[in-house]
């Protein structure tokens, strides 16, 4: 039997292993940082015996409650991965499992690797539609990328799309890339509208150190990027300045920022009725979008989410607020669950891929309903 994560978004230490009947393992926290609870490792052992695992310690992780009702990803092939029951104590989250094959690998939701990240970049940028950029090097040296899809001009509505701040937040990636790869479709005609009056900015990946790293929530040396948007440094955050000089040379007319959250078992949007400039035509602008987007999908709700800020009390150094009070614009993050989405759900797979790809198809619907009334 053996235990392993030294790859791409690796992290976990093992505690106990003497047998399979008893693996006892922790997670490894962000460098520089107290955050854990992302896991992803790989078991190579006997076919068809029982492991009983345990993943310990999880009382003072980033999120002790994202554990209840929480059930583990598995896959043998990388592809397809598939929900464990798990039962959680308040510490420890157990769950047993007979592989089928010898080797399986286990992660708290279905990695993005980077490679795919480069991937994405490289094919999208075949597109006559797209332009790569390279806005910088982050502090482990890694490119930050970003797409401008559709024709820059002056008369077009500036719409940016940030994915990923939080690196185990990987569903964010999954929902970006096939929002990318529907505006890159020449026959989806919604596509075609939305690029003959408006140019998506995409950062797919805001923290590609953090995710090769295998952390939940942090960049190489600890900074959580979504509390960086006031005074971003090259020291701490290169990644959100980078984003920011961009954004003031483009101009913001819409900003979405992908997430995912671990404790809701929900997919919803945080908006930014809390900045100082926030107005009627704001109000206007979110509502348009959130009713938008529940005809789109029933994957979509508005009745969870996080409180809303009271008016003026905008925490500015997150991004969505930053964002809007800066650009004066309609500004948006987007949430979807680690576990799965309670008004629809899938006992087998849970919030998946699949699904996650759909939502982003599926915002761009919203985007639609908005961008003619952008300014």
């Amino acid at each position: 039997m053996h235990i392993s994560s030294q790859f791409d978004s690796g992290n976990i230490r093992v505690i106990k292993a003497d047998s399979p009947d008893n693996i006892v393992l922790g997670i490894n926290k962000d460098n520089q940082s107290d955050f854990y609870q992302w896991f992803h490792f790989r078991l190579f052992g006997d076919v068809f015996e029982t492991h009983n695992i345990t993943i310990s310690e999880l009382a003072k992780s980033a999120y002790p409650g994202g554990w209840k009702d929480y059930d583990v990803l598995a896959s043998y092939d990388r592809q397809t991965w598939f929900r464990v029951n798990s039962e959680f104590d308040g510490d420890n989250l157990t769950f047993s499992f007979t592989p089928e094959q010898s080797s399986i690998y286990f992660a708290y939701f279905i990695p993005y690797s980077y490679e795919r990240h480069l991937d994405l970049v490289g094919d999208a940028q075949m597109s006559l539609r797209c332009e790569h950029r390279f806005l910088g090097e982050t502090l482990d040296g890694r490119d930050m990328n970003l797409l401008v899809i559709g024709e820059e001009e002056p008369t077009k509505k500036k719409i940016w799309i940030t994915a990923r701040q939080h690196p185990g937040e990987t569903m964010a990636e999954w929902c970006a890339e096939a929002l990318i790869y529907r505006l890159l479709d020449e026959q989806d005609g919604l596509a075609r509208q939305l690029l003959d009056e408006a140019v998506f900015y995409v950062v797919p990946n805001m923290n590609p150190d953090g995710s090769a790293r295998g952390h939940l929530r942090t960049n190489a040396v600890g900074t959580n990027l979504n509390r960086e948007w006031a005074t971003p440094s090259a020291e701490k955050s290169p990644e959100v300045l980078y984003v920011l000089n961009t954004m003031a040379e483009t101009g913001v007319d819409m900003y979405l920022d992908i997430h995912g959250d671990e404790a809701l078992p929900y997919n919803f949007v945080a908006g930014s009725e809390g900045i100082p400039c926030y107005s009627e035509r704001l109000a206007h602008l979110e509502n348009t979008f959130k009713s938008a987007l529940l005809l789109a999908t029933p994957e979509f709700q508005d009745e969870f989410g996080y409180a809303k800020d009271e008016p003026g009390q905008a925490n500015l150094t997150v991004a969505s607020n930053a964002v809007g009070e800066k650009f004066d614009c309609l500004a948006y993050t987007l949430e979807m669950p680690f576990k799965d989405n309670k008004n629809l759900p899938d006992p087998v797979y849970g919030w998946s891929v699949q699904r996650c790809r759909q939502l982003g198809e599926d915002l761009l619907v919203a985007v639609r309903a908005v961008v003619s009334q952008l300014r």
